[in-house]
């Protein structure tokens, strides 16, 4: 389907005050108009349950301080434009693999994110995305996501323990868990450590109607219409 032309907008699109919601509306891009008419007032950015497979126009919005992408076709092709006020990026439910890729766009191009949740893509290795993976497999995918990006506050639907920190700056840069390629290879750990504390992640993903936050305790409800969640003030002891 193609992406909706400007005069299908607004009874598709939810402007409240700084929040915009464009969501299951199956386009594959942002549309341009969203970017003319919303863009420079927009901080609070909602593109949940569409196709989108390029964020292209995505620099339209220059106070975006949060981003929600959940359930689209984004894959390891994304890129990101500079946004240094950006502090939470939700890519839950898209077709991401190559967890080194996306950390290395992440620092050059959101130097300020504070909140990432990637439940449901390949490089996240928990139950969401195949039922081969365990509990040491998520908890080192954490210690090196948590190498690459210290500043993180919440990685997923949990909030990063200063114990977790600390492990992840002394070893987290080994702990990248690589999957086989269709070659019949078995899988390659670079850290067999086993590690503990580790807290479940909810065992489904939820649907549009559920506008519970994957982040903790907020202060206000952000209810788009199809929002992978309500979005995003943590409480300031997070």
């Amino acid at each position: 389907m193609e992406d909706h032309e400007s005069d299908m907008l607004p009874s598709a699109v939810t402007f409240l005050d700084d929040k915009l919601c464009y969501s299951g509306q199956r386009c594959q891009k942002i549309p341009e108009a969203l970017v003319k008419l919303y863009g420079p007032k927009v901080q609070c950015l909602d593109l949940s349950y569409n196709e989108i497979v390029t964020l292209r126009g995505l620099d339209g919005f220059p106070v975006l301080k949060e981003l929600v992408l959940d359930n689209n076709q984004l894959s390891d092709t994304i890129s990101f434009p500079y946004l240094p006020t950006l502090q939470t990026l939700s890519l839950n439910k898209n077709k991401i693999l190559d967890i080194q890729s996306l950390l290395l766009k992440i620092r050059q191009n959101l130097p300020n994110l504070s909140y990432l949740s990637l439940l449901g893509n390949k490089a996240c290795p928990n139950e969401l995305s195949g039922e081969e993976n365990d509990e040491e497999d998520y908890q080192r995918y954490r210690y090196y996501v948590l190498y690459h990006l210290p500043n993180l506050k919440f990685l997923d639907s949990t909030k990063v323990r200063e114990v977790e920190r600390s492990e992840a700056r002394r070893r987290g840069k080994f702990m990248n868990v690589i999957r086989p390629r269709g070659d019949g290879m078995d899988e390659i750990r670079l850290n067999s450590d086993s590690t503990g504390g580790f807290t479940p992640l909810p065992k489904s993903m939820r649907g549009p109607e559920d506008h519970k936050s994957a982040y903790g305790k907020c202060l206000y409800k952000y209810s788009g219409k199809n929002s992978e969640g309500n979005r995003f003030i943590c409480n300031s002891d997070l």
